[in-house]
């Protein structure tokens, strides 16, 4: 292996440790931090009288800019590990949110349908969301 190869691996590793540190502390004690609640707060609500980019992407009517952004909110969601239930459920979930933004970010025939059946509040809150 040359030096420059074996340098970026080592990069490489050192940032997906980090990035690891960074997702398991992603359900913080009330107070600090939490990527997966900043998120939903930015992409998911919206103060009053303004479509949150969830609902615009559901509407067809979301930038390339804000659906990219979801989607790396979900990528950032399926690494994380849920406030409450159980892990396999939350990863069906966010899966199913991931792969729908995809359609969208790749711009498929039907991939604003898709978005807005797998985008369920519900459904996930009643299950993961902390009390």
């Amino acid at each position: 292996m040359n030096r420059s190869f074996r340098l970026c691996s080592a990069v490489t590793l050192v940032t997906a440790l980090a990035a690891s540190a960074w997702l398991s502390s992603s359900f913080a004690a009330d107070g600090e931090k939490n990527p997966v609640k900043d998120f939903m707060k930015a992409y998911h609500k919206a103060p009053k009288g303004v479509d949150p980019v969830c609902n615009k992407a559901s509407d067809g009517k979301a930038t390339p800019e804000e659906i990219h952004k979801l989607v790396a909110g979900y990528k950032m969601m399926l690494s994380a590990k849920p406030a409450k239930g159980d892990e396999v459920g939350w990863k069906e979930k966010t899966a199913k949110l991931l792969s729908a933004a995809e359609g969208l970010e790749k711009g498929g025939p039907d991939a604003a349908a898709k978005y807005k059946e797998a985008v369920n509040c519900k459904a996930c809150h009643s299950v993961h969301k902390p009390d």
